[in-house]
This record gives structure tokens, sequence and C-alpha cells, in this order.
């Protein structure tokens, strides 16, 4: 290629970054602030597109965690980065989580969004491994007597205190893992608060 040739493909490879800086510049690029991240302590809309347990535990464990974050004064990127490092979760981390936790239920309960039990009960029955007179019982109960005998904050206040918290916050990285321990422990909490009030009954 000759100078000339070398010299028109520059000028041409100038014009082409020009023509889109100026692109960038029309459409707010000069502008551009990056994303902050969001303030654990402001309340956002949680919605889970999932039903029953699994999109309860969801919405729990978002909600929970953002309000652990909000109690240690970080952000709940900065919370789950820190847990992720593989550190043994400290005491004030333990706790807020399990006060985060319990908050969310409290959250829930407030804005109506947490279903009746009766509308947990089937799917909890589903992976208990109960006696099937006890199981063929449980089923049989009205969704009134249900949600008169079981509320569903007492039971997921239950789940939580159950919860093997260190573990928990040791999988706080991964996101399935934690909703698979929540869950099971709320569907456990499920199953023994509704054999429980049979027995209580008989």
């Amino acid at each position: 290629m000759t100078r000339g040739g070398s010299a028109g493909m520059v000028g041409l490879a100038l014009a082409l970054v020009g023509g889109v800086l100026a692109v960038q510049l029309a459409h707010g690029g000069g502008t551009f602030e990056p994303l902050r991240v969001a303030d654990p302590c402001v309340v956002r809309e949680v919605t889970s597109q999932s039903d029953g347990i699994e999109g309860l535990t969801e919405r729990l464990v978002l909600i929970g965690v953002d309000e652990a974050a909000c109690e240690l004064g970080v952000s709940r990127e900065t919370l789950t980065l820190e847990l992720g490092r593989g550190g043994e979760p400290t005491d004030a981390e333990v706790t807020a989580l399990h006060d985060g936790l319990v908050a969310a239920v409290r959250r829930m309960k407030d804005d109506g969004t947490l279903p009746p039990a009766s509308e947990l009960v089937d799917e909890a029955l589903d992976s208990a491994d109960l006696n099937r007179f006890l199981e063929a019982a449980l089923r049989a109960l009205p969704d009134s007597l249900v949600d008169a005998a079981l509320k569903t904050d007492d039971v997921l206040v239950r789940a939580i205190d159950d919860l093997d918290l260190r573990q928990v916050l040791a999988d706080l990285d991964d996101q399935d893992r934690l909703e698979e321990q929540v869950e099971a422990a709320v569907t456990r909490a499920v199953q023994d608060s509704l054999a429980d009030r049979v027995r209580d009954l008989v």
C-alpha cells in the first residue's frame, strides 16, 4: 500500500470513530453515569415468577437479605461478595440475617402478600414423609380450619428459627442453593405445624 493509501485509511478510520462518538453524544453518552448500587434500606417491590412455597421463599430471601444488609450498613451486593469469599460468617451477620428474614415476614404480612396457610398445605404434604393415615387426615381438613389453626407468619418464623443460618450465609452467593434451604425449612414447618395441630385435635 502506498503512503497516500495508508493516510487515506487512517483518515477514514478517524472519520468512522468520529461518527460513532457523535452518535453516542447525540443519545446522551456525554452524561453517562454508572448505575448506583441500590440502597438496601429503601423498600423496593419484590415479585416472583413462581407460585406456592417456591415463590414465597424467593420473595422472603430477597427481602430478608436486603433487610440484613441494611442492618449491617452495607449494600446487598457488598454483603453477598463479602460472604462469597468463604470466610466464617460473624455473629452480627447471622443475627442480621435472622432479623432480616423475620422483618421480611412482617412486611409481607403488613402488605397482604402472605398467602393463607391452606394454600401451602398440598405442596408441603406432597414432599412429606408422613404415614398415609395422618397425611389423609391433613388433606381432608377444610381450608377454613387450616387457616384458623395456622397463621402463615407464625409458620414462617418457626421455619426461620429452625434454619442453620451459618450455612445459609455460606451459600449466599448461590441463589438457587439459598432458596432450596429456605424452601425446605418452610415446607417442613408447614408439615410439622399441621401434624401438631391434628395431634392436638385427637
